[in-house]
């Protein structure tokens, strides 16, 4: 275990969400806690967020968003697929609904993916060298087709499959999480093809599901981590390192109305959690347990 040396990747989603949560992403950086950032660019933050990632020369990427909030297209902001009644997205549960029922139009979703590709461009100056799913969108079926085209065509290399090692021996998940979570790592095994096809990589591990905000501590990322290396295929055990994605959501609660993609925050933003995975992340002993196992944080512009 401790001769096989681990990039980690450690990754703050959400950036651009609130002014609360860029403090927290930000602070989170400098203290060495987080190594890349994924940025809504529908976000009410947004241009904010990659001001200050230019500011503190942090790594960033996108978080294609077409659950919450508005879309960035113009064209889609009045009538499209991707709308419901109020003239927002569909959420993290009515998207997947609308799709099973047939009623999204992959023509608008990819219109909608080029807009956010397009905005995070003129944003940041630069293309992203990764991009991945708000609420996990990027892996539904039919979706991921039109994602991996996209990535294809702006040479977006990176993206995160989100199948977690140890996920299902995770006895602290409420079944109704669990249920959406075994939704995400099948909708992820069934996506795996897809993406490979198009040249799309991913890095070995994914974590981030079962370290999710009230669920952080040291010792959950860290037995996380050391589950996965240890199941890590013998093939890139010998290689020169694993790599590992860490998704977390750390920032200062948001304080409505301030905040959102256009609808205000949601109360995942509002609660102590997104706090509470601030204060875990940037905690000595998680640093030293990186140490200790030979794991060295990075980006994905660093693979």
């Amino acid at each position: 275990l401790r001769m096989l040396q681990v990039k980690l990747i450690v990754t703050g989603d959400d950036f651009g969400y609130c002014p609360r949560r860029n403090q927290g992403i930000v602070d989170c950086f400098l203290a060495g806690a987080i190594s890349n950032v994924s940025l809504l660019v529908n976000g009410s933050a947004a241009a904010d967020a990659a001001k200050l990632a230019r500011r503190h020369n942090i790594p960033i990427g996108l978080h294609a968003n077409l659950s919450e909030g508005s879309p960035v297209c113009e064209v889609l902001k009045t009538n499209s697929s991707l709308l419901n009644q109020d003239g927002f997205f569909h959420g993290k549960m009515g998207f997947r609904t609308a799709l099973s029922k047939g009623l999204l139009k992959m023509s608008e979703v990819k219109q909608e993916l080029r807009a956010q590709v397009e905005l995070f461009h003129e944003l940041t100056g630069h293309l992203p060298p990764h991009m991945d799913g708000h609420q996990h969108v990027h892996v539904l079926p039919e979706v991921r087709h039109v994602f991996a085209e996209v990535l294809e065509e702006y040479g977006i290399k990176y993206t995160r499959v989100p199948i977690e090692p140890g996920l299902h021996n995770c006895d602290w998940i409420p079944p109704s999480l669990m249920d959406f979570y075994l939704g995400v790592e099948e909708d992820s095994f069934n996506t795996v093809d897809v993406f490979t096809k198009h040249g799309i990589r991913w890095p070995d591990i994914y974590i981030g599901l079962s370290t999710m905000g009230r669920n952080m501590s040291v010792s959950s990322i860290c037995s996380a981590i050391d589950s996965a290396i240890v199941q890590l295929p013998p093939q890139a055990a010998r290689g020169s390192a694993a790599t590992v994605e860490l998704m977390v959501h750390p920032g200062y609660p948001s304080v409505p109305p301030v905040g959102g993609c256009g609808q205000g925050p949601d109360d995942f933003s509002q609660s102590w959690e997104r706090l509470h995975e601030l204060q875990t992340l940037i905690k000595s002993e998680l640093q030293s347990h990186y140490k200790s196992r030979n794991i060295q944080l990075c980006s994905f512009k660093d693979l």
